[in-house]
């Protein structure tokens, strides 16, 4: 049994974030051993009872954290903060800079007082034109070229989830964790800036870059120029749908012999990867007839033993039905405050053959660390009642 992989413990975070963006950050070093103390409006934070799609935020990155609550619109509940924060490693905020600055707590405030502090700020903007602008996900999708690049010319789409928010959390997580290897020479902390909106140009930067070099712009994705043979979706003889790539000259042989085009290898026109791929108008329906013959069972079966690249095309919820998602440490189990359970991913990746996991992956009801918390800073019962907002809680 190998040690636990906790290599943030003993680091206390303070995370004061809602949404995605600023509480994935949080998540990611929880999940390497900081603890994390989230701070909340005494009524909660709001993304707790979103409904639709944004019924799962807060479950999927607040697991593991403690929760409690501060009136930060009163004198006791912004003491308290600043109380907590002389303990802190690392601050975590998405906050407007102007709401931040009103309470005291700018970044160059909080780092005057305790200069060993990382303040982590999960922002739109990095500094420029638009630093005071508001931004969500779908925002700078749209202002990035990504929306354009993802849907048919005409028809903008967002990325079907929010891969941008979560890319910019780990971008916080991968800032606060070179502070506090840079600390550790140092003894000084950082002010972090991150954008959302910058996050997103690196995930448009191959496209570009493509421009920049060749003066050509790129067609959105699904009218791209192909750089290989086949790289499409496919329907099976039992109405199931499969992605099917063949990128090299030996997957290009193998896709032939597995579905019985071999007349295809002896073809003069198709000697090339070139050809094959200018030959795409005319070799695609052929095999799109091949692999109608098939059932998909058959067809998995026959590009896992030969090496081609294929996929089913899944839903989300069929991940929960998946062998590989449902392999031990796969999916990790959480507890909501009400006792309901759900089962998400945990970080991608294994430590000595094991995958990281909080001390605990539980959802804290609002508030449920306050009394605890702010015991420990010394607060009295009355002073810690005042802070926290408890009456307007109750009264809510």
């Amino acid at each position: 049994m190998t040690d636990e992989f906790k290599p943030l413990k003993g680091i206390r975070v303070v995370e004061m974030t809602h949404m995605i963006m600023g509480p994935s950050c949080g998540q990611i070093l929880a999940y390497l051993g900081a603890e994390v103390i989230k701070v909340e409006p005494p009524a909660g934070d709001k993304t707790r009872h979103l409904t639709g799609m944004g019924r799962g935020f807060f479950p999927s990155f607040n697991r593991g954290k403690r929760s409690i609550t501060l009136d930060l619109k009163s004198e006791a509940g912004i003491s308290a903060l600043d109380k907590l924060l002389e303990t802190a490693d690392v601050f975590i905020e998405n906050f407007r800079d102007q709401s931040l600055s009103n309470m005291g707590f700018a970044p160059s405030v909080l780092r005057e007082k305790n200069p060993r502090l990382i303040v982590a700020s999960c922002k739109g903007f990095l500094h420029g034109p638009y630093q005071d602008r508001t931004a969500m996900d779908e925002v700078v999708q749209m202002m990035t070229g990504i929306a354009y690049m993802t849907g048919p010319t005409g028809r903008p789409l967002r990325i079907g989830s929010s891969a941008n928010d979560i890319m910019g959390g780990l971008f916080g997580a991968f800032a606060v964790l070179g502070a506090l290897l840079e600390r550790q020479q140092t003894g000084n902390g950082r002010a972090l800036r991150i954008g959302l909106f910058e996050n997103c140009l690196m995930l448009v930067m191959q496209h570009m870059v493509q421009f920049d070099l060749d003066g050509r712009e790129p067609s959105p994705m699904p009218e791209r120029e192909f750089s290989w043979p086949v790289y499409d979706i496919f329907d099976t003889q039992d109405q199931r749908q499969i992605f099917v790539g063949a990128v090299t000259e030996g997957h290009w042989g193998i896709l032939c012999k597995a579905i019985g085009l071999e007349n295809l290898l002896a073809d003069p026109r198709l000697q090339s990867k070139m050809d094959q791929i200018e030959a795409r108008s005319w070799t695609l329906p052929v095999f799109a007839e091949a692999i109608a013959t098939r059932d998909f069972a058959d067809l998995i079966k026959v590009f896992e033993a030969s090496g081609i690249p294929f996929s089913p095309i899944n839903r989300p919820a069929d991940m929960y039905d998946d062998p590989h998602v449902m392999r031990p440490g796969g999916l990790q189990e959480s507890h909501l405050p009400d006792g309901q359970t759900f089962r998400a991913p945990g970080l991608p990746i294994e430590v000595d053959g094991q995958v990281p996991s909080p001390t605990s992956l539980d959802v804290a009801d609002v508030g449920d660390d306050t009394d605890d918390v702010l015991a420990e800073l010394g607060l009295s019962s009355s002073e810690a009642l005042a802070a926290s907002g408890f009456a307007e809680r109750t009264s809510a």
